[in-house]
């Protein structure tokens, strides 16, 4: 990867070298991309929903509904978009608690729509997305308190929409990611549930956004390093962040939920996911780790057909059906 020339200095990735990176099949949606009007927050934020919510599509073998819970003291309710198979039968289910994209500023439960849908039919569980609290309206620790407090539920009265509280793992992408990482140092510190993995895809874990990775990947048509700036500043402001808002601050990485995690070689938040996964391991924590080469920031989400997207969800299937105890077909 050529993020830096022979005297180790950061190569900013202009446009010519950035398209000479991109698998080929990601490249014709990568031409095509708008990228993120970040500039313009609110009326993004608007824009952004409207077109999740064109973009949804109902399948007919997954049940989905939408449920209030009570949130942290004193904060607003929590609505969570609760996906279950069509045909499934008495028996309880094992699930994940997903928390969607969108810098810690934008998205919706419906962001990943598809993702949630794939995740049910093809491993058998259900999904619970959370409907978090976004900046800069609520700043950190707003989000991750959200989190807390719908897996706390969850964990309390998952029994009640047929989920198997003993088979919870907790998964994300993106920011989302990042409050997934959180979310596990969280409930060890407050001795909570406790989820049997945890799935922080492309993670948006270190606050300071001052890697190699970040500082090359300048192209707005995906996620780069404006974004990231532009995404941790809206949801810290001006307070000093802890590691509940900004993962890589944590001291201590022991007595974590084992780890499935995977990244594009063209992500700016390549370098402190890797570093992430290494100081995890280190710790003593399982993790399975997969790169894919050519692949900028939610490339299975933006062509899901493509060789590495393929690759990237059947290796996590296969992770959470090992979490889960589900033997393989």
């Amino acid at each position: 990867m050529m993020f830096t020339n022979k005297n180790t200095e950061v190569l900013k990735l202009e446009e010519k070298l950035m398209r000479s990176l991109i698998d080929e099949e990601l490249l014709a949606n990568y031409d095509a991309s708008a990228g993120f009007d970040l500039d313009h927050l609110a009326e993004f934020k608007v824009s952004c929903y409207e077109q999740e919510k064109k973009n949804l599509k109902d399948d007919p073998a997954v049940n989905v509904y939408e449920k209030m819970i009570p949130g942290p003291e004193g904060a607003p309710d929590i609505k969570l978009r609760i996906y279950e198979p069509a045909d499934r039968g008495a028996d309880l289910l094992p699930c994940g608690m997903f928390f969607h994209g969108g810098g810690y500023v934008f998205g919706s439960v419906l962001r990943q729509n598809d993702m949630c849908l794939r995740m049910v039919k093809n491993v058998g569980m259900m999904v619970v997305s959370v409907e978090y609290r976004l900046a800069p309206e609520y700043k950190a620790p707003a989000a991750i308190e959200d989190a807390y407090a719908a897996l706390v539920w969850l964990d309390k009265n998952g029994t009640s929409i047929g989920v198997d509280t003993s088979r919870i793992a907790i998964t994300g992408l993106s920011a989302g990611g990042g409050l997934t990482a959180a979310l596990a140092l969280m409930t060890r510190d407050r001795k909570g549930p406790k989820p049997v993995l945890q799935i922080p895809l492309y993670a948006m874990l270190d606050h300071k956004a001052d890697t190699i990775s970040q500082k090359a990947v300048t192209s707005r048509k995906v996620w780069c390093y404006d974004y990231s700036k532009i995404g941790w500043a809206a949801y810290l402001g001006d307070q000093e962040p802890d590691c509940y808002m900004s993962p890589t601050l944590a001291e201590d990485l022991s007595g974590l939920p084992p780890v499935f995690s995977f990244i594009g070689t063209v992500d700016p938040l390549l370098d402190e996911n890797i570093e992430y996964w290494n100081r995890l391991i280190r710790a003593g924590v399982p993790v399975e780790y997969h790169i894919f080469p050519g692949c900028y920031h939610s490339f299975e989400i933006a062509v899901p057909e493509s060789r590495y997207a393929k690759m990237a969800y059947e290796l996590m299937y296969g992770a959470l059906r090992k979490a889960f105890g589900i033997k393989e077909a």
